[in-house]
């Protein structure tokens, strides 16, 4: 019985769900066999799937990736937030990207998923004040990805990043939960100013494709940024802003704008 009960509380219906559609995508293109067997049904967990896809994503000749994975499993293994973001991120992705219909899809071919979760184990590398190997792998999810991450930044749960070609967010930069970018936005300073110059992100936050945030302000929790919009001052919280400079044109809306991805003005 005490097996039994055992067996019920592990029971984890989101990778269950990730094993089927995989064992399902097989059937249907078993030319992928060996790429789903390896990076989803050889694993006996998410986190285990994910040390192994992103070192074999991010090793190169200079970092083997039998190294990288033992690096990653020791982060997930000592740090169960790791692995709760990583679950965030998935459902976020999954609710709000209309092209993401399956769960596979984030874990095997979308790098804005990939690269959050790379860039986590950069900011544990950081954490445990390994800054050396927390650049290299912050190097190597920019030129993978195309995604470039300061290790030192603060990224919540539930990120979900669209498409995710020339990200750029800086080291003093905070993202909060639940927020939704496009590609080509940039979370960066104003100058060469030293200490915290980056902007603060707060919760459910929707940041439109080529958007750039610049310097040490606050875009207000349920905002909306514009795409191509340049923003230089704090923008209010539920609110929309937009232009160059961004101006407020409006409220944002809905409740949850990073969650709906409504971006009409």
């Amino acid at each position: 019985m005490a097996e039994l009960h055992k067996s019920i509380s592990s029971f984890d219906p989101v990778w269950a769900q990730i094993t089927s559609e995989a064992k399902d995508a097989i059937r249907a293109e078993p030319l992928l066999g060996g790429l789903i067997h390896s990076g989803i049904l050889h694993h006996s967990t998410l986190e285990r799937a994910l040390s192994y896809r992103l070192s074999m994503k991010l090793s190169s000749s200079e970092m083997p990736d039998q190294l990288l994975r033992e690096i990653m499993d020791e982060a997930y293994g000592s740090d169960a937030s790791l692995v709760q973001a990583a679950r965030a991120d998935l459902v976020a992705v999954y609710e709000r990207d209309p092209a993401c219909h399956r769960m596979i899809q984030p874990i095997l071919y979308f790098k804005g998923y990939q690269a959050i979760q790379a860039y986590r184990i950069g900011h544990w590398l950081w954490a445990q004040e390994r800054e050396d190997m927390a650049y290299f792998v912050q190097m190597r999810v920019s030129e993978c990805f195309g995604v470039d991450i300061h290790p030192a930044a603060r990224m919540g749960k539930g990120i979900m990043i669209d498409h995710a070609h020339s990200i750029v967010i800086g080291e003093t930069a905070v993202v909060g939960d639940n927020v939704s970018m496009l590609h080509a936005v940039t979370l960066g300073g104003t100058g060469k100013e030293d200490h915290d110059r980056h902007p603060k992100i707060e919760d459910g936050v929707l940041i439109g494709a080529g958007a750039k945030v610049l310097g040490n302000i606050i875009v207000g929790h349920c905002s909306r940024i514009a795409a191509g919009s340049v923003v230089l001052e704090d923008v209010p919280a539920c609110t929309t802003v937009a232009g160059v400079p961004a101006k407020i044109v409006g409220e944002a809306g809905c409740a949850q704008p990073s969650i709906s991805m409504n971006q009409r003005l």
